[in-house]
């Protein structure tokens, strides 16, 4: 079994994150490929396609919501994720049976629902939002009115769990703020079409955005258990990691070499390149994970990859035209790269926020 090193996994994971080069295709051609973007924070997945893309911009993405072509659903580990329309049909009924565990051990809601047929409210909650989209406390408002002893709130999260439900515009259009409007994914996508996915089609399809990865990884990242067998049955290439842990991977996966550079770049809040394997040095050295995760809530600021690898965070200060940023190192920086970093954070600001004279301020 051939050996993998730290650095030949992290070019490899950059490569199809679209982080070692930026790509000349479109957004719903990047989304597609990422198989989505956590979404919970409404500008993340901008700023992500952002440092992955040539030519994007703000509208780009707006226009793509607009006009249904990509929507923001909960999906995988139970979070808010951006997926083309197509995506958004085929993987949600691939990760329901995750949602429904998650929904089942959720001990706000659990005794409340308890004591009443949740498919009742499930289906009174389809022909809801089949009709109109509608906050999440008027979805248990609402609700409430059939099931008057059952707290709104817990009603509410029925639907969300049980349901496939999509979040309407102007929710996460770009610079612009909206309430939380839910209705459900057919009716405003439309019925799916063509045959149903596979779970093996998503193994696979992780494998190409994530790889290569044990099956620790693809199941961190679905929320699924039990996938071992789902990768033994897959025509799959193996590796094995410097800590001994067996790696899987798709034959024609780019696998750079690990000496290739890697550049500066300045990584979403929560995007899913830090959140999608059980084991996290392919991009962040412990010490650095416990720093970047140690904040309330489980919220975490953009960070900052050097030479591939997480050695800081970055965040936006201001709004519109006086927007600017602020480093924070967790490492000491040379001149070079301090340069490159600078440079990054210009091309953001410029690019989304049009920022004619952009500062962006390093604490070292």
């Amino acid at each position: 079994m051939t050996l993998l090193s730290l650095r030949a996994l992290n070019r490899a994971t950059l490569a199809r994150q679209l982080l070692l080069q930026r790509s000349p295709i479109s957004a719903l051609d990047a989304i597609e490929h990422l198989v989505g973007m956590q979404a919970q924070a409404p500008f993340a997945p901008y700023y992500g396609l952002w440092s992955r893309l040539d030519a994007f911009t703000g509208e780009e993405l707006s226009g793509l919501l607009t006009s249904r072509k990509a929507a923001r659903i909960v999906l995988m580990r139970g979070t808010i994720h951006l997926v083309t329309a197509k995506d958004c049909h085929r993987l949600r009924p691939l990760v329901q049976s995750a949602l429904d565990r998650m929904f089942k051990a959720n001990a706000t809601h659990g005794r409340p629902l308890a004591a009443i047929e949740v498919s009742a409210v499930v289906k009174a909650a389809r022909r809801l939002l089949d009709a109109e989209a509608l906050t999440p406390g008027e979805i248990g408002t609402r609700l409430a009115e059939q099931w008057p002893d059952t707290p709104p709130g817990s009603l509410a999260e029925a639907a969300r769990s049980l349901l496939p439900l999509v979040q309407v515009p102007p929710r996460a259009l770009w610079q612009r703020s909206g309430q939380v409007r839910l209705t459900t994914a057919t009716a405003w996508l439309g019925r799916p079409r063509g045959k149903p996915p596979t779970i093996d089609e998503m193994v696979v399809r992780y494998l190409a955005a994530f790889g290569p990865a044990a099956v620790a990884d693809v199941q961190t990242w679905s929320g699924l258990s039990r996938l071992g067998e789902v990768v033994e049955r897959l025509d799959l290439i193996h590796f094995k990691s410097e800590g001994g842990q067996a790696l899987y991977d798709i034959p024609d996966a780019p696998r750079p070499n690990p000496d290739t550079p890697a550049p500066v770049r300045l990584v979403a809040p929560f995007d899913n390149i830090l959140l999608s394997h059980a084991n996290r040095t392919r991009v962040i050295s412990d010490e650095h994970r416990k720093r970047l995760f140690s904040g309330k809530n489980g919220v975490f600021p953009g960070t900052v990859l050097i030479d591939g690898f997480v050695a800081g965070t970055w965040e936006l200060v201001g709004k519109g035209e006086s927007t600017s940023m602020r480093v924070r190192p967790y490492v000491a920086m040379r001149r070079g790269v301090l340069d490159a970093v600078i440079s990054e954070g210009n091309r953001l600001l410029q690019r989304a926020f049009e920022v004619t004279d952009p500062h962006v301020a390093v604490t070292q």
